[in-house]
């Protein structure tokens, strides 16, 4: 990791921390996304780091409250005070540019560095604390409970993403605005397919229904929410030209692998749907990932 651009050579204790805090955040993201990890690959070396930074720091927050601290035997109370004590030194770590944590100290330096502040990290950690386990038995998400989900635990941090990418790049406010929103609208859409692949997981073990509709949705309910998908990732296709050229190929792979995965989702009976979780088998992963590439190469720089 030694000269990459979120830790820069030096021999100092504080470099060799650092160098050490983003083997720990790689770490993370291989060890629990394969998409997102071969995604990252693609990114350009200014960019790489940065983005595991922010991969590792919300993929612990949300193992906090998506089991691993009741597997741990958390209670609710306890959760939620371990989440508390993660949002603290999350915050206090950004403000300093260190931490004993080294995923948060990993975190802060990217936060600092690429302009990342509490107004993007705070709506995702209030939508992490809305999934704390309860003794309220099952919850359903309405319209706005489902909107204000998204928005904190999806699409802020492909916000975060385009403060990575925008630092130090010259565009329009019309361009930022297009970019913004095609990051938001990239974000509802990774989530939204995620809740239709992972139904059962979310209704047997989590008792969650984050698309409302009761505890079962038929399969009107599913088709509207592909057509939502579909629309959402339109959006964000539009913005990817305007991205930096280094940062396009990965955007676009990760577009595409969740276009495919919606496909599929769309064909899938929701019956099945509540019994397996759906995959893009990783052979198909790696040419959309090629054509991203091939795609990005051809395309002029900006």
């Amino acid at each position: 990791m030694t000269g990459s651009p979120a830790s820069p050579a030096g021999d100092g204790a504080l470099d060799r921390f650092s160098r050490t805090a983003e083997i720990a955040t790689t770490d993370v993201i291989r060890n629990y996304s394969t998409s997102f990890g071969l995604a990252t690959r693609l990114l350009g070396p200014r960019h790489r780091q940065h983005v595991r930074n922010i991969y590792a720091m919300v993929r612990i927050a949300d193992e906090i409250v998506d089991g691993v601290a009741a597997e741990a035997g958390l209670d609710a109370a306890a959760q939620s005070d371990a989440l508390t004590s993660y949002v603290a030194e999350t915050h206090r770590s950004m403000r300093t540019g260190y931490s004993s944590d080294l995923i948060l100290h990993a975190f802060a330096r990217t936060a600092r560095e690429c302009g990342i502040g509490e107004d993007l990290t705070q709506p995702f950690f209030d939508s992490m604390r809305a999934d704390i386990a309860s003794d309220a038995g099952f919850t359903a998400y309405d319209g706005d409970a489902h909107a204000r989900y998204v928005y904190g635990s999806a699409e802020v941090v492909g916000l975060m993403c385009t403060r990575v990418f925008l630092r130090g790049a010259s565009r329009t406010p019309a361009e930022e605005q297009i970019i913004e929103r095609g990051a938001r609208q990239l974000g509802a859409a990774f989530q939204n397919v995620n809740f239709l692949r992972d139904l059962a997981d979310d209704t047997d073990r989590l008792h969650r229904g984050y698309l409302g509709g009761g505890e079962r949705l038929t399969e009107a309910d599913r088709d509207a929410w592909v057509a939502t998908v579909v629309q959402q990732l339109e959006d964000a296709r539009i913005a990817i030209p305007l991205l930096p050229k280094d940062s396009r190929a990965a955007v676009r792979s990760a577009h595409a692998l969740f276009a495919a995965l919606t496909r599929r989702v769309a064909k899938t009976p929701v019956d099945v749907l509540y019994q397996k979780r759906v995959r893009v088998p990783d052979p198909l992963k790696a040419v959309l990932a090629a054509r991203a590439v091939l795609v990005t190469t051809l395309e002029r720089d900006r």
